[in-house]
């Protein structure tokens, strides 16, 4: 989708979700529908917990990273993480995602040459940065099987979302918010949850580049995002600090070359946390938000006046065609707390860690 009618939708999108963090009239206005969907969700929910429709269990132990809200939260950079933290524990983990964005018929495995449009962006972006096996499907439960029969030395499925996906049976599960928390508290369509706040979970997971302080929840942990060095998208062998597309002066005090004019881009759930990260570098770029999982189709860039672009790598995987010298990527690693990672290796070996 692009144009006009892309135009629109986003801007609708970024009105409904000012009005979700908020109990304004059209909150109220839709309550009525969210005490529909509340029932209908919890009726399922329900049904899954006493066992009239079944979940399944998929050969190894699974690890869900989901959100109970709409939009972006932080989900995958957590899910690398994860598989990193996991691996140096002793695990073999593999990853299952729906693949949004694409038409996925069949259990697929992605790898890094995998196109975006055949398996989404977040899956090609985790089999990229982390090796792993990484199959998708919207049938989580046959993503996880399959990748368990073609992978026999898997002994961990981490799930990239998922977390009403309850016919796949789970371990552990971590629940991401960014800075919007849980909003105005209502289920939609009067606010942004897909669940009560109050869902059982394992652990949950802050993402607040705002520094704001965390809820009182139970087993809470500040989920700290860091950007690396910017790398080039045409020539990736190209690092730069992004110290160097801040002003110029802005470290030494006394300028030393002329105005950079600096573009960041970001088609992610939240923007804005994208724009806020390069801001506590230093940087004062002009921001430009596109929808979530923007498919650019169009060049968003082309009337765009910049020396520099800055894009996440989740808009990257989607870019590797384009001929634009202006564009650098800007990774972000995720920084689990320590104590989070022994509560998950401790629930998947059923014992407290020696």
């Amino acid at each position: 989708m692009s144009g006009p009618v892309a135009d629109l939708k986003a801007r609708a999108e970024a009105g409904l979700a000012r009005e979700w963090q908020q109990r304004g009239a059209l909150a109220w206005a839709l309550a009525p529908l969210s005490a529909v969907f509340a029932a209908v969700s919890g009726a399922r929910r329900a049904a899954y917990a006493a066992g009239w429709l079944k979940s399944v269990r998929v050969g190894a132990p699974v690890v869900v990273v989901g959100n109970v809200t709409v939009g972006g939260t932080g989900k995958t950079p957590t899910v690398i993480a994860l598989v990193e933290a996991l691996r140096a524990a002793g695990f073999t983990p593999g990853v299952v995602s729906r693949g949004y964005g694409a038409k996925v018929p069949r259990p697929t495995p992605v790898t890094a040459d995998t196109p975006a449009r055949a398996c989404g962006d977040e899956p090609l972006l985790i089999a990229r940065r982390t090796g792993v096996p990484v199959w998708v499907s919207p049938d989580r439960v046959a993503a996880a099987q399959a990748l368990c029969a073609a992978h026999r030395d898997v002994d961990v499925i981490v799930s990239d979302d998922g977390l009403q996906h309850y016919r796949l049976a789970r371990d552990v599960e971590l629940v991401v918010f960014d800075h919007r928390l849980g909003g105005n508290g209502f289920l939609l369509p009067a606010g942004p949850l897909r669940e009560p706040l109050s869902r059982r979970r394992d652990a949950t997971l802050v993402n607040n580049p705002f520094e704001r302080a965390l809820p009182d929840w139970p087993n809470t942990f500040a989920l700290k995002l860091e950007p690396g060095e910017a790398w080039h998208l045409a020539n990736p062998a190209l690092r730069r600090p992004l110290t160097q597309f801040a002003a110029p002066g802005a470290a030494s005090g006394a300028p030393s070359q002329p105005p950079q004019r600096i573009v960041a881009a970001a088609g992610i759930g939240s923007p804005e946390r994208f724009f806020a990260t390069l801001r506590a570098a230093g940087l004062a770029p002009q921001t430009l938000a596109l929808p979530d999982h923007f498919n650019y189709a169009t060049n968003p860039f082309s009337e765009v006046a910049a020396d520099a672009i800055l894009v996440t790598e989740k808009d990257a995987v989607k870019l590797a065609a384009w001929n634009d010298a202006r564009i650098w990527v800007v990774p972000v690693e995720a920084a689990l707390d320590h104590r989070l990672i022994t509560l998950v290796v401790e629930k998947l070996r059923g014992r407290p860690s020696a």
